[in-house]
Formats: structure tokens, sequence, C-alpha cells
């Protein structure tokens, strides 16, 4: 994002006289989340390091894309001009999805299966043409199916019916290292060891409660307060306190779905059950 450039530039490239708004240098600097539909910066600030942010000209939350053009165009940033816009997936257009992929990755085929009962639906061109919580395309099928895990080494696509169902949603993940912006790590954290913040993964969702668990390697456990769905490894958690945005860090492990949970709960109900006919727990003769 070009505004994001624009906030790292070196403090030099822009003195006190021709910023447009009063701006103190400090040995520190910690974010907010901005105005309402921009969750998308927190996602990015959330990995921008504190040496930038020290030499960052904030608030750009209520500046236009083409105001911060203009600012970069008055203090001569033309290398920023003429950079071109950051293009993620989303940004292919209106074509195939699986196709465009395709282009650049051999197809490794695999199958559909059902999470409930291991049955067989169908034939996919690749695990990784699927991200957890999608709709599978799966032919022949008149209900929807959905993703809800993905085994590279067998090449197996894993779904359940209905956008709702359980094997979607978990309550418990692990991050990478974590980047935090202000602190390294939040004091609080450090004292106790855990926190209690917001956290998100993916543009405009709305921020989740959730519990904070700092381990020694500085990742984190993250325990939302309610199952969350569709968490995949790979995406970004970033954390929140209040109005701040506290940092962020890679998703690397998932706790159990509850779908699992409540097959093991099952299990260990009948399990319960069975035991009178175990020898020596019955009735005495």
């Amino acid at each position: 994002m070009l505004w994001i450039t624009l906030a790292q530039m070196r403090w030099r490239q822009v003195t006190t006289q021709e910023r447009p708004w009063k701006m103190k240098r400090c040995s520190s600097r910690n974010t907010s989340r901005g105005r309402k539909g921009s969750s998308e910066t927190g996602l990015k600030l959330g990995t921008v390091p504190q040496e930038a942010l020290r030499r960052t000209l904030f608030p750009l939350g209520e500046l236009t894309k083409d105001f911060v053009k203009k600012i970069a165009a008055e203090n001569r940033l033309h290398h920023v001009l003429q950079k071109k816009e950051s293009m993620g997936i989303c940004f292919i257009g209106k074509r195939n999805f699986e196709n465009f992929i395709l282009e650049y990755l051999q197809p490794r085929p695999g199958r559909f299966i059902s999470i409930e009962d291991n049955k067989v639906l169908g034939t996919h061109k690749g695990w990784f043409l699927y991200t957890l919580g999608q709709r599978a395309n799966i032919g022949g099928l008149r209900e929807p199916w959905y993703v809800v895990d993905k085994d590279g080494a067998k090449g197996d696509v894993l779904v359940a019916p209905r956008t709702d169902h359980p094997a979607l949603y978990r309550d418990l993940l692990r991050t990478g290292r974590v980047h935090w912006i202000a602190e390294e790590p939040p004091a609080a954290l450090v004292r106790d060891k855990m926190m209690e913040c917001h956290f998100r993964f993916r543009h405009q969702m709305a921020l989740v409660p959730c519990v904070l668990t700092l381990n020694q390697d500085g990742t984190v456990w993250v325990t939302a307060v309610k199952a969350v769905r569709a968490l995949a490894p790979g995406q970004f958690a970033v954390f929140y306190k209040g109005d701040e945005c506290l940092g962020s860090g890679k998703i690397l492990r998932l706790g159990p779905s509850a779908y699992t949970l409540q097959k093991g709960q099952r299990t260990s109900s009948v399990a319960k059950e069975g035991s009178s006919d175990s020898p020596g727990l019955g009735p005495a003769p």
C-alpha cells in the first residue's frame, strides 16, 4: 500500500515546516485502529517495525490516497509516486481462480473426503487451490460442502456439509514469534504471562475477544472467548487493546475444531456408559 510506504519514509525527508500537522518525535510509537472500515490498515501495521514508526507521519487515517500522493509529490518522493500499487491475489479480476493458479503450479490431483464418515466425495486438481472455510466445488452433489482441513502430504481436502458445520470452528491457535509495535512484549503480558485483548485475522472482520498466553520463545497461544470460523495457518493474527494495535504473529498451529471436541466428548460419554460391563466394575451379585 502506497501510504504505508510513505509512512515508513525517512524523517529527514519531510521537515517540521513542510508538515500540515504537528508531530513530536519520541522513542517509541503506538498505532490505532483508524476509522471504521480501515481494518486492513491494522493488518498491515501489525508488521511495521518500531524503527520505521519512529519516523512515521501519523495520523493518516482520515487522509485519502490522492492526498497522500500530493504530500509525496510536494516532498519530491518520486520513488513513492512511481511505485506500483500492491496487488494481492484478490486483484486478479473476474477470472477463474483455479485456472489462474494452475498457470503457475503443476496440478496435484487428490480427493475430497467427508470429515464425518471418511467417504470419498470427488476429486480435485490440487489441495493448494483451496482455503479453509471456502465452498468446495464437488461435482454431482446438490448440497454445498465446505473445506475444513487439508492434508498436503496425501493431497486430501477434508470437507463438511453446511457453512456453519462445527468442524469449521476453533477457539485456539498458536502464532510464531509476535512482532510487538510499542512494547516487546507488553508489560502486562510479561508480568502475568496472560493478557486479555482482541484479535482479527481477516480484513473487515469483527474484533474477537481473546486471552493471550506468552511462551518463553516469544510465541503466544490465543484463546478466543468464542469459537471463530475458518482460522487457517499462514494468516496473521493481529492484536488490539482498545483502539491500539499491539502487533501481530503468523498463525502456525490450530487447536482442535469444535467438531473434534464434540466427537471426543461423545466417545468419552459412551465409554463411561459402557464401563459397568467391565470386569470388576459391575454390580455386586
